[in-house]
Formats: structure tokens, sequence, C-alpha cells
């Protein structure tokens, strides 16, 4: 996986963040999802250096990153906080602005760096989420239901934490087979990723800690931005898999146009996990968006 990259470690933010770097050409930061780490990428990444100098990072809390303490107001791991961690990050790869691809937690994560770091972001695609407030918002029973780990991550300490740390794999086999494709589209070398990075010591308070933070400050961040009539200026492909739960529960081109100006997008035939069900898909949608450049 990653030939021709490099893994390194940067301390940014007050964090340590870990991180593989390859290819030339413009930035390209890309951020993974909940319950994985960087190796989401590994069927696309190669392709994308060939394009790019791409950044691939494990959030705060996740994969071999560091794991600051959780905090009554879960400012730690609030997304502005974590936006912060990757704006330093290709800072200190030495760049100062970049393009962005994310996936779910990460894709939380690039909305709030776009919308608090404009300047910073060139581009930006999202991956199989509608905005934090607006999915809180219209929780439905058949949302519950598929994402019953929003509601189960963020009942307070320490029953989550101890439930996780029984079973790391049941956990990630709960959260990742149970999606439309099952646990097919992850190899055994990437499952092996995820389950090392779960398995670490305060793996599962930062898990618990992202979700605690995103029902609580992320929200009054989000209303403060609605509020102040603050929207996302810059270019936004969102995608989201036809058969995943976001698609059934939600209509993610109009909630992102209530909040954001230049919004295209498009659903790609998977489910929740793009990067690993439909990469071929995937590239063929994102590369023509990342690439455009005006004359």
């Amino acid at each position: 996986m990653f030939a021709g990259f490099t893994r390194e470690l940067r301390h940014v933010n007050g964090v340590d963040i870990a991180y593989r770097i390859g290819g030339e050409g413009p930035a390209l930061l890309l951020m993974h999802g909940h319950p994985q780490t960087h190796v989401i990428w590994h069927k696309v990444a190669e392709r994308l250096a060939e394009h790019f100098t791409v950044v691939a990072a494990d959030l705060r809390g996740y994969g071999d990153s560091g794991r600051p303490p959780a905090d009554d107001l879960h400012i730690n791991y609030s997304k502005r906080v974590m936006a912060r961690d990757h704006l330093e990050l290709m800072h200190a790869v030495g760049f100062d602005s970049f393009s962005v691809l994310a996936h779910d937690r990460g894709a939380r994560v690039a909305h709030r760096l776009a919308l608090d770091h404009p300047g910073a972001v060139e581009r930006l695609v999202t991956l199989d989420i509608a905005p934090t407030l607006a999915m809180y918002e219209q929780t439905n029973e058949a949302f519950a239901r598929a994402y019953w780990h929003w509601f189960f991550l963020i009942r307070p300490a320490p029953l989550p934490e101890t439930l996780i740390q029984a079973s790391p794999e049941g956990y990630l086999r709960s959260v990742m087979g149970t999606r439309s494709a099952g646990m097919a589209p992850f190899t055994d070398e990437a499952f092996a990723d995820y389950l090392r990075g779960l398995s670490r010591p305060g793996s599962a308070t930062s898990l618990c800690e992202d979700y605690r933070a995103s029902a609580s400050i992320d929200l009054e961040h989000d209303r403060a931005d609605l509020a102040a009539g603050r929207r996302l200026t810059v270019p936004l492909l969102a995608m989201w898999g036809a058969d995943g739960v976001v698609a059934r529960c939600f209509d993610p081109l109009a909630e992102w146009r209530k909040v954001a100006d230049d919004v295209h997008g498009q659903a790609l035939p998977g489910g929740h996990y793009l990067p690993e069900e439909v990469p071929d898909e995937l590239l063929a949608a994102a590369l023509p968006f990342l690439l455009w450049r005006k004359d």
C-alpha cells in the first residue's frame, strides 16, 4: 500500500499528527472517517499522487496520531480544533493552500476547516455526509437505527469506552460490517490497521469524544455560523453512496446548498465506504473537479 509515500509525524496545534505524503504538484489533503485511519485511501492514493502532492493524515484520536485528554466541554475534539490540526500540518509540510478530499468524520472536520479558513482551502470534496446540524435536526427512527453508534458513543463515560475496550474487533465489525456492502470492501491489511489503531490505549475515549463534540460544541459552532450568515464559499463537490443511509434519510445536495454557495454533487454506486467500495468511480468523479483550474 502507498507505494512511493513516506510515513511521517508532525507536532502541530499541540498534538502529534501521523500522515503519509507522496506525489508532486498542488497539494491535496485526504481525511478519513470513523472508525478507520488514513489507510482508507490505499486504493486511490497512488493514482491521486500522479497529479498532486498527497497528504493522507490520521485525525487526532485515530490511527497513529495523538490522543489528547477528554475535557468537560469536549473542546479537544471539536471540529474547529481538529481542523486547526490539519491547517497547521499542511503549513508545516509547505503548503499555504490546498484542496481536500474527505470521508465521514474527516469530511465534518473538512467542512469546519473550509468555513474557518476559506483562504486555505481551494476545492473541497465530501464523501457520504450531509452537514452535521442538518443530520441531527432531521434524525428519524430509520436514521437512528442505522447510525446507532452516533447515539451510543455520546453516552457519558465510561460506559461506551468500557464496551469498546472489551472487544475492539467486535466494535469495528459491528459498525463497518453491517453497512450495505458488509465486510467485502476491506482488505485484510487495511482492517488490521483499523484494528491496531482502535486497540491503542486511549482510542475508545478519543472516539467517544469526537462524537460527544459533534453533539454539543460543534452544533453550537454550526448554529453560530447560521445566525451570522457564514457560508462555505469554496467550490464543493458532495458525493454519497446511492445504497447508503445518508441517501435514504436525507437529500445531501439540498442540505449542502443551504450552507454553501458553490455546490456540485452526485451519488456513487456504493454504500458508505466509497474509497474502498468504488475507488474507480470515485476517482472518475473527483479528479475532474479537483484538477479544474481557471484559465
